[in-house]
């Protein structure tokens, strides 16, 4: 399911969104010119790679610089290819403006960082020895996205299911499209425990994401610029209006 717009208004700019989408513009577009090889070699000092942490000895052999904690901010910015970080940055621009709405920009940005950290610590817990790094905004947007189902569960999202190679287009009660992502992710992530396997996409970082967007939204929300929240009972016939 890809999302192609929501149905709640910004009511302020929000300029730390168009700071992290920048940011992550430019650290795509500065190691555009790298190789494959170089690629390689940058995403595993700036990204993170679980046995780096979880074997010491197994780090120091492979060479790791011994200063790999700033890789736990680094690996939001970088991304493996075109598609990784549209879909990233569309999600973003979609979601993110109406929770920064309710936090103001500092808070917004302080509570991203804060999922995106809670995401690489579910990423790690079930991946303690992988050795491939895990790179991308991913689990920190999946943190709005978890704010966003408290805020907005009223909010309806335009939503692209490709069937084959038809494009469906529906609106979905946002309550509805980020439940079906967020239980996506988790039995995708129990599939892969089941198979004994790692594989290229960080299930337990996205659900890791959501869960922590969800418990810290309360934390950072404000609630004199809730001007669209949830509003209990008198939003409940929203959910499934047309």
């Amino acid at each position: 399911m890809i999302p192609l717009r929501d149905n709640i208004p910004s009511v302020r700019r929000p300029w730390a969104v168009y700071l992290i989408i920048l940011l992550n513009l430019g650290a795509f577009f500065l190691a555009l010119p790298l190789d494959p090889r170089q690629t390689e070699i940058l995403f595993h000092i700036l990204g993170v790679v679980p046995a780096r942490f979880s074997d010491p000895a197994w780090a120091e052999a492979m060479g790791y610089p011994g200063w790999g904690a700033l890789s736990f901010v680094t690996y939001m910015f970088l991304h493996g290819g075109w598609v990784h970080l549209g879909f990233n940055m569309w999600s973003l621009w979609i979601f993110a403006d109406n929770v920064e709405d309710v936090m103001g920009p500092v808070r917004f940005v302080i509570f991203y960082f804060c999922c995106g950290l809670a995401a690489l610590t579910a990423h790690y817990v079930f991946n303690l020895h992988a050795t491939q790094p895990v790179v991308g905004a991913s689990g920190a947007i999946a943190g709005v996205m978890g704010a966003y189902f408290l805020l907005y569960p009223h909010a309806k999202v335009v939503t692209l299911i490709p069937i084959i190679i038809i494009p469906y287009i529906v609106e979905l009660p946002a309550v509805v499209f980020l439940g079906l992502w967020f239980l996506g992710q988790i039995f995708s992530g129990l599939w892969e425990l089941g198979a004994q396997g790692g594989g290229a996409i960080a299930w337990w970082a996205h659900a890791g994401g959501f869960v922590a967007g969800m418990l810290l939204m309360p934390v950072f929300r404000r609630q004199d610029r809730c001007d669209f929240c949830w509003r209990g009972e008198r939003d409940f016939k929203a959910l499934f209006r047309r």
